[in-house]
């Protein structure tokens, strides 16, 4: 998946998704809706400028952002 996740990191790398670049289109966050850690690491529910709602998650060890789309825009 061609992701690359620009995120807040104060003591710690990911600590709230900022904006992520997604199929060559950068997408602001607008809000994080939900945060959960898993033993993975953190993940995140989050609405964008446009009003579509993803799902981030990092892997911390394998040093990996994935996304799930959860809503569009029609």
């Amino acid at each position: 998946m061609d992701l690359t996740v620009e995120c807040y990191s104060g003591y710690t790398y990911a600590q709230e998704p900022r904006a992520f670049v997604w199929q060559g289109q950068r997408h602001i966050v607008q809000k994080v809706e939900r945060f959960w850690r898993t033993p993975q690491g953190p993940g995140f529910r989050v609405r964008t400028e446009d009003g579509r709602l993803f799902e981030l998650t990092y892997d911390e060890q394998a040093d990996i952002w994935s996304l799930i789309r959860l809503s569009y825009v029609g």
